[in-house]
């Protein structure tokens, strides 16, 4: 048995951007390349990297993300529609499939410039300590991600997560607003002092037995994080803070961040 599990949320019916797993990104040399086919790349560079017995999975409920996992060479697992978020259904993988790891990774499938460090970043700190239950990867924002977080959040559209930590490296609280509060600013005192919260998580399997034991709290259903329910029950959440020079990080939220997000494909020369 694996070591260590990446598995890959992937449904369809998303609420603000349905069938996004095949929605079609293109790379710097116009090779168009769905969702779910560079989020399982991205996993899989990071399995090459971390080393050691990892074992890579997407896991949905639907025929035409499983038909298309298995275009691209991708191992299934079906779990049921009655997940409600990439936890809980990364969580009735591991239990569906019989699997029996030391860490379990979330690889969420919207993230497709997810750099493999932030992977192996997650996957180092867990073996490192033990105790550890939960990790994530926090980044810290540059000028240019605030402002489009801050553009986003006045036009109304839903985007990305940002955190705030405490001075143990435990996350405090994860938003889609803009924290902490900038009033509008991406620098402040010389500093961009917005963390950008990468959708990216590593578990205990007990970690992930108690989430699914719990009912969502009045903080996850406000913001639709599903982390936050760690947090509401009083279960630490260990912030790691990686870093992407050269690179940049987006997810795809929206259909409004496609072509954000293949700026970016053609910037790092990613095909």
């Amino acid at each position: 048995m694996a070591e260590t599990v990446i598995i890959i949320p992937a449904r369809y019916a998303s609420t603000r951007y349905p069938a996004k797993p095949l929605a079609v990104l293109k790379g710097a040399g116009g090779v168009g390349r769905t969702l779910l086919e560079r989020s399982v790349i991205a996993g899989r560079r990071a399995v090459d990297q971390a080393g050691g017995d990892i074992a890579l999975y997407v896991a949905t409920d639907d025929d035409r993300i499983a038909a298309e996992a298995e275009r691209i060479g991708a191992d299934v697992i079906l779990t049921s529609e009655s997940c409600r978020n990439g936890t809980e259904r990364v969580a009735e993988a591991v239990k569906t499939a019989g699997l029996s790891p030391q860490i379990v990774v979330n690889l969420q499938g919207d993230a497709p410039l997810t750099p493999p460090h932030f992977v192996t970043a997650l996957i180092a700190a867990m073996r490192e300590n033990p105790g550890l239950q939960m990790a994530t990867p926090v980044l810290r924002c540059d000028a240019e991600s605030v402002q489009n977080f801050i553009a986003d959040r006045q036009a109304g559209r839903v985007g990305a997560t940002t955190v705030v930590s405490n001075r143990l490296g435990q996350a405090l609280y994860f938003s889609k607003e803009v924290i902490p509060f900038t009033n509008g600013r991406g620098v402040v005192d010389g500093v961009v002092p917005v963390f950008h919260h990468v959708g990216l998580y590593a578990y205990r399997p007990a970690a992930l037995a108690a989430y699914i034991g719990w009912e969502p709290g009045p903080l996850e259903t406000l913001e639709g994080l599903e982390q936050l329910r760690f947090l509401e029950n009083g279960h630490p959440v260990q912030a790691v803070e990686v870093s992407a020079p050269g690179a940049a990080f987006w997810e795809l939220n929206n259909p409004s961040d496609v072509p954000l997000i293949e700026g970016y494909l053609a910037r790092m020369g990613m095909d």
